[in-house]
């Protein structure tokens, strides 16, 4: 197992960050992952000027920041790995030092299955894939997303821009989570109306069975209605403490990964290519007005979705 992490931490630091000998790195990690943030440390020094592990208390939920002392840190670094149960991806300090010039890539949650598995595949393919489903994003000025179980639900993108999850960091500034594999959006805000089911996964959930799906109803951009057991009351009890807008619609994504399979993590779960996923919360990172500390995806499995008049996956199968 430890050569396998080895192998796979190899792939992050000499490929997808392209790690130079004149730059320093900080792995931050929390104690749940400390064995792949070990791996991450023990490559990335061999190839670093300096290289640094820093051990936070895990937070509490996706979005929180971190501690202050790490932020003012950050920016000091070219490269940033984030190895963390909880999310630090949608977080101030992430993008002020990524606006510094470090490359990061997050990998909240990421168990050790996943990280040696998915790590294992061919970006170059799964960056082609994406960058041609983000300019179609950027492109489209609607969006609507239909499954069998009931989800029918639309959005304005106009304005906004689509993004690309490649897992390529070779620039400053460029951010990724690690496995990737998606192309996403931030829906104009106020926008959204309709209903989602989530019958992969969302937050703690593990892998969804049908009498445990979570039916998001959408009035006016955000989530009215959020239903679905123990899971959805989970969601509910989360974004209760942050308010309204952390019930905003915040991300539309389509994955593009074609090792990643439905686990119950949703790390690995939004990136699968037969999916969509819908997220409520921040979405200050990719260029939308809502910064709150909570950014939760809910996945879709076998989704049809339209952008403007053009069907660009019919069931799972991406068309384009």
């Amino acid at each position: 197992m430890k050569d396998e992490l080895t192998k796979s931490a190899e792939i992050v630091i000499t490929q997808c960050v392209a790690l130079r000998k004149n730059e320093n790195i900080l792995v931050l990690f929390d104690a749940p992952e400390r064995r792949i943030a070990n791996a991450l440390f023990e490559v990335g020094k061999r190839y670093a000027n300096e290289a640094i592990a820093v051990e936070i208390t895990p937070r509490a939920n996706h979005g929180e920041e971190p501690p202050d002392m790490v932020a003012e840190i950050m920016p000091l670094f070219d490269v940033i790995l984030i190895p963390t149960s909880r999310s630090l991806s949608h977080t101030d300090a992430r993008r002020a030092a990524c606006a510094r010039g470090a490359r990061i890539a997050t990998l909240p949650g990421i168990i050790e299955d996943t990280f040696i598995r998915t790590l294992n595949a061919d970006y170059n393919r799964i960056a082609e894939l994406s960058n041609k489903l983000a300019h179609l994003l950027t492109e489209a000025k609607r969006a609507r997303v239909v499954t069998d179980i009931g989800t029918d639900i639309t959005m304005s993108l106009e304005t906004r821009k689509g993004h690309a999850d490649t897992g390529i960091l070779h620039k400053p500034g460029d951010f990724s989570n690690l496995p990737a594999g998606e192309a996403y959006i931030a829906p104009l805000e106020g926008t959204a109306e309709g209903v989602y089911i989530v019958d992969g996964s969302m937050k703690d959930s593990g892998v969804l069975q049908p009498n445990e799906y979570i039916t998001i109803t959408v009035r006016d951009g955000y989530a009215t209605e959020i239903k679905g057991g123990k899971s959805a009351e989970d969601i509910i009890h989360t974004v209760e403490r942050y308010g309204k807008d952390a019930l905003n619609i915040a991300e539309l994504g389509i994955g593009t990964n074609y090792k990643a399979k439905i686990i119950g993590n949703v790390l690995e779960d939004e990136k699968v290519l037969s999916t969509v996923h819908i997220a409520i919360g921040d979405n200050k990172s990719m260029g939308g007005n809502v910064n709150v500390p909570s950014h939760l995806d809910g996945i879709i499995r076998n989704p049809t979705l339209f952008l403007d008049d053009k069907m660009i996956m019919e069931k799972g199968e991406i068309l384009v």
